[in-house]
């Protein structure tokens, strides 16, 4: 549920979600069906509605972006082992709902993988090292959120360290507070909200040179 909701929250259009899931190769296979399972039991339906867990995309031109997206990762060959459509049937059939949409068989190549959706899209890949993934997760254009999810800390702190991201979440999502910066690496972001790192935002500095 926490690797899920990384992504699924706010329909995935949320600036640090979760889209890129790695998990490792030895536990891919069942840990993919179980997250599958869990998108597809969400609830789709109107914001406005407290049993609902899934809203709609926030526009026409977005609701064709992620579309497009869903349709590219299926060329691409990745495989929708939940989801992977908009909803077109039901009472839901005229709004902009997509499908919550787990794929399986995805490679670091894949639009899927190297853009930001902002839609409720995740993408599975295998790893086999800390040392691998590390690097697999830092080649991105990106660098604002990550998420770390491992009973072992020494990796925890392996990965904290090395991952290029303003944020690391460890065994938990989107955690804030106004004491603690918040802001992204590479084309993530600008600048660094909260925490006294935030107050540069509002300062000019001087230099005088005489």
């Amino acid at each position: 549920p926490g690797t899920a909701m990384a992504c699924f929250n706010n329909s995935g259009q949320i600036c640090a979600a979760g889209t890129r899931l790695f998990v490792q190769r030895n536990i891919y296979n069942e840990f993919v069906e179980r997250v599958a399972d869990f998108a597809k039991g969400l609830r789709v339906g109107d914001s406005m509605d407290p049993s609902t867990q899934i809203g709609p995309i926030v526009s026409q031109q977005q609701l064709n972006r992620v579309t497009s997206y869903l349709a590219a990762g299926q060329d691409e060959g990745a495989r929708a082992a939940a989801g992977g459509s908009r909803i077109t049937e039901g009472p839901l059939a005229n709004g902009f709902f997509v499908q919550p949409t787990v794929f399986a068989n995805v490679n670091d190549d894949m639009k899927i993988a190297r853009d930001e959706i902002f839609g409720p899209v995740l993408s599975a890949l295998p790893f086999d090292t800390v040392d691998e993934v590390l690097a697999r997760s830092n080649d991105t254009f990106y660098g604002l959120g990550s998420y770390v999810w491992t009973r072992d800390l020494g990796k925890a702190h392996k990965l904290a360290r090395g991952l290029q991201a303003g944020s690391v979440w460890i065994n938990c999502r989107m955690t804030v507070d106004p004491a603690v910066p918040f802001g992204g690496y590479k084309m993530s972001g600008a600048g660094r909200e909260f925490g006294i790192h935030s107050l540069d935002e509002y300062l000019n500095i001087k230099a005088v040179w005489i």
